[in-house]
This record gives structure tokens, sequence and C-alpha cells, in this order.
């Protein structure tokens, strides 16, 4: 054995015939591994092995209880896949109007979203937001004059707006529109 310089070996013969190193005069004793226990208690059960005669290798019975347990989810899953399409008609046939809410709600929600995201990006857009400011401007001034000094046209404008509630409560406007 090849030991670094520092080392020396010398054999004790006695009572214990123990071997001690020694590094630059000072003993040193030896390190004495512990050995490793074995866990013998485990979740799993053991088999015992049937030996029929003397002599002969023991034979292991069949491992089918891991096969069974993957046929039995197995069978789980095939029987609840079969059932989902019954299971999501009967989920959507008692929740109809909260889920047809909440799509609504959603869709709404989104398209106010792209929206305003549609109003932010021209609002970037050098010379566009002035001119915004401009017609809007233009439009209130020119509503007022036609609609709102006279009391003609007042009585003309509350007509109209009573026409219009009128048939959106008829619903005489989706009736036209399909025409």
């Amino acid at each position: 054995m090849c030991l670094p310089c520092d080392y020396q070996v010398n054999p004790l013969v006695g009572e214990d015939s123990s071997v001690s190193f020694q590094k630059n005069g000072k003993v040193m004793e030896p390190e004495l591994q512990q050995q490793e226990q074995i866990n013998v208690t485990k979740s799993e059960s053991v088999t015992v092995l049937k030996v029929l005669e003397p002599g002969t290798l023991a034979t292991l019975p069949p491992a089918t209880a891991p096969d069974d347990q993957k046929q039995q989810i197995g069978r789980k899953v095939s029987n609840f896949l079969e059932q989902l399409p019954t299971y999501l008609g009967t989920f959507f046939q008692e929740y109809k109007l909260p889920i047809i809410s909440f799509g609504l709600l959603v869709t709404g929600v989104t398209a106010l979203r792209i929206s305003l995201a549609l109003l932010n990006a021209l609002n970037d857009v050098p010379l566009l937001p002035p001119t915004f400011k401009l017609i809007g401007i233009v439009y209130t001034t020119w509503f007022t004059l036609r609609y709102l000094v006279k009391a003609s046209t007042r009585q003309e404008l509350a007509a109209e707006l009573g026409w219009t509630k009128k048939e959106i409560m008829e619903g005489k406007i989706s009736d036209s529109l399909d025409e």
C-alpha cells in the first residue's frame, strides 16, 4: 500500500492486532466505518416461498397485484371518459343561465379592453386627438343649434326619441332588419 510521505505505518502485534498510523510523530487511530443497518420494515408485503422438495429452487408466485391495480385504474378512467358527455350535458342544462351570463360578461369586458386599447393607440398618433376634439366641438355646436335653440325643433326631437323608444320596445327594429 502506498501512503503519502508524511505517514508511517507501525504494525503493533498484540492483543488487538491493530495498525496505527503516525503523522509527524503523532499517532492517528484508524477510522472504523460503521456498518449500515438495513431497514427490514417496509410497507410492501413479504411473499412466502414454497419449496416442494429439498434441493429444488423455490419459485415465486406470479405478480398480478400491480397489473390488477392498473386495470382497475384503467377501467375507472374509461368509465369516467364514457360518462363525461353526460356529465357535461347535465351540468350545462343545470347551470345554463350562469354560464351564458359569465360568457357574455367575459366577452363584454374583452370588447371594452380592445376598444380602449384602440383608442389609446389612436391617441398616440400626432394631430389625431386635437382633430377629434375639434370634430366633437363642431358636432355639439350643430346639435345645439339644430335641436335645442327653438321650441319647435325640441318638440321634433322629443317625438323622434319617443318613436325610437316605441320601436325598441315593440321589437320592430329587429323585424325591419330581417327584411
